[in-house]
C-alpha cells in the first residue's frame, strides 16, 4: 500500500484519487478550494443554476469505466442521456445545419440539406481519421506511453508537420464545413494553425460515439465522485493549498501545504504543474489556453430566437465567435441561459448577441459575469488545459509520469489533454502506472 497525495479536486483529481483507493492504496486529495468539481460545478443565484463547465460529453465508456473500476457501476449513480443533436452551427449568410453524433448517415444528411454534395464531402472528411483514432487508441490514450519509446505508427502522427487549418482545406472545400470542423478548437481558444492535423479525429469520435449528457447536468458527476471518494475512504483536504511537491534525494516524498507536509509515496498533480515549483520547470515552454468571457443569465418567457430547450449548444458564427447554451435549471415560466464569447469583444455579450438575431435582454431577470482572469483565479488555473502551440505540444504536457520520480500527472495541463473524456483518460493512464497495492 502506497502513501497517496493527489492535488487538485476537479475531475482529474477525483477521479485518479477513486481509482488509486479502490486499488488498495492510502489516499489523500488536497484542494484549494472549498469544494471538488473544479469546472465540473455549477453556478446559482435568484433561482437559477447554470453549469459552469461543460454540458455534455464524448466517449461515455471512459465515465462508465471510472465508476466500474472505482465501485458501483455508473448507471447506478447518474443518468447518461445520448443527444440527438451535438450543436447547432450558424454562419453569416444566415445558414445553419444541426450537427446529429453518433451517425455517418445522419451527418451526411444534415449537410446535404445545407447544400448538395457537402453531406459526402463531410463524412469523407471523416473516414480520414479513422486510422488515427486506431492507432492513438491503442497506442497514446489508453496506454501510458513513453515519449521517446513510441511504436513507429504513432511518432509518425505526433510528430507530423500537418497542421488541421492545413488539413481541413485539403478536404473541405466549404468554408461552413471547415469552421464546423475547427470549432471544437477554436472555442477553447486554439488556433487552427497550431493544431495537429491529427486532432481533427474529435469529428470521428463525435460521429461514431455520439454526444451525451448527463440527466440533472453535468455537475452531478462531480457530485457523485465525491461521494464515491467517501466511499472509498479517501481523506480530502478542502480549503488547503498545496504550495509544493517536496524532493529528496531525487525522489518525491511529500507535498507541501499551508498545514504541513503530507508524506507521500507517490504524488499525483492533478492541476496545472505552473503551480507546483518542483514541476514548473518541466512545462516552462507551454501556456495555458484561456477560457472564454461568459455570461449566465436568467429570462423570462419563452426562449426566442429559435434557442431549443434540449441541452445542445448553439453556435453562432463569426467575430466575436458566440456559443449559447439552455439547459441549466429555472423557476417555472424561465430558462437559465449561458452565453460564451471569443473574438473581438468590444461590446457587450448580449448586445453582440441581439446582433445576430437572439435577443434576451428584455426577459432579462439575473446575470452572473465571469471574466476569463476570474474563472481561472477561482480554480487555480484553466480548464482548458495546455495551449496548442504546435505539433511539439503534444510531448511538452506532462504525465502519466513525470520527470520527477514519484510524481504522476493528471488532467486537463495532462496527457492526454483537456475535455471531459481525455481528462478521464489521463486518470486512468496514473492508475494504471501506479498499479495496484
Amino acid at each position: 500500500m502506497a502513501r497517496v497525495v493527489v492535488v487538485g479536486g476537479g475531475l482529474g483529481g477525483t477521479a485518479t484519487a477513486a481509482r488509486l483507493a479502490k486499488l488498495g492504496h492510502e489516499v489523500t486529495l488536497v484542494e484549494r478550494s472549498a469544494g471538488l468539481g473544479g469546472a465540473l460545478g455549477s453556478v446559482a443565484a435568484d433561482g437559477f443554476r447554470w453549469e459552469s463547465g461543460p454540458t455534455s460529453t464524448l466517449l461515455p465508456a471512459v465515465l462508465r469505466d471510472l465508476f466500474r473500476k472505482s465501485g458501483r457501476p455508473l448507471e447506478r449513480e447518474l443518468e447518461l442521456v445520448p443527444l440527438d443533436v451535438v450543436r447547432e452551427h450558424r454562419f453569416e449568410d444566415r445558414t445553419s445545419v444541426r450537427l446529429p453524433g453518433g451517425s455517418r448517415a445522419a451527418q451526411l444528411a444534415a449537410f446535404d440539406e445545407l447544400a448538395p454534395g457537402l453531406g459526402r464531402m463531410w463524412v469523407d472528411h471523416v473516414a480520414t481519421f479513422a486510422e488515427d483514432w486506431e492507432v492513438l487508441r491503442r497506442h497514446y490514450l489508453e496506454v501510458p506511453w513513453r515519449p521517446d519509446d513510441l511504436p513507429r505508427e504513432v511518432a509518425a502522427r505526433l510528430d507530423g508537420r500537418e497542421s488541421l487549418r492545413r488539413r481541413l482545406r485539403r478536404t473541405l472545400r466549404d468554408e461552413r464545413l471547415r469552421m464546423v470542423a475547427a470549432h471544437p478548437f477554436v472555442v477553447a481558444g486554439h488556433q487552427p494553425r497550431d493544431v495537429p492535423g491529427w486532432a481533427g479525429m474529435e469529428a470521428y469520435v463525435e460521429q461514431r460515439f455520439g454526444a451525451w449528457t448527463v440527466a440533472g447536468g453535468m455537475h452531478r458527476v462531480a457530485e457523485a465522485l465525491e461521494n464515491r471518494l467517501a466511499t472509498r475512504k479517501v481523506s480530502v483536504l478542502t480549503g488547503t493549498e498545496a504550495r509544493d511537491v517536496v524532493v529528496r534525494s531525487g525522489r518525491a516524498v511529500a507535498v507541501r501545504t499551508d498545514a504541513g507536509d503530507l508524506d507521500a509515496d507517490v504524488v499525483v498533480c492533478a492541476v496545472d504543474p505552473r503551480r507546483l515549483p518542483a514541476l514548473a520547470p518541466y512545462v516552462a515552454r507551454t501556456m495555458p489556453a484561456i477560457p472564454p468571457v461568459v455570461c449566465h443569465v436568467g429570462i423570462e418567457g419563452e426562449l426566442p430566437g429559435g434557442l431549443p430547450d434540449a441541452p445542445y449548444d448553439v453556435v453562432v458564427h463569426g467575430d466575436p465567435l458566440l456559443v449559447v447554451r439552455t439547459g441549466g435549471t429555472a423557476p417555472d415560466g424561465h430558462h437559465a441561459v449561458t452565453v460564451h464569447g471569443r473574438g473581438h469583444l468590444a461590446e457587450d455579450l448580449l448586445v453582440a448577441l441581439a446582433r445576430r438575431g437572439v435577443d434576451l435582454r428584455h426577459q432579462l431577470v439575473a446575470r452572473v459575469d465571469r471574466s476569463p482572469r476570474e474563472q481561472v483565479l477561482e480554480w487555480g488555473g484553466s480548464p482548458l488545459g495546455v495551449l496548442w502551440q504546435g505539433r511539439r505540444t503534444v510531448r511538452r504536457r506532462l504525465g502519466p509520469r513525470t520527470p520527477v520520480p514519484g510524481v504522476y500527472a493528471a488532467g486537463a495541463h495532462a496527457t492526454p489533454g483537456s475535455g471531459l473524456p481525455f481528462v478521464g483518460l489521463s486518470a486512468a493512464l496514473v492508475a494504471a502506472e501506479v498499479g495496484p497495492a
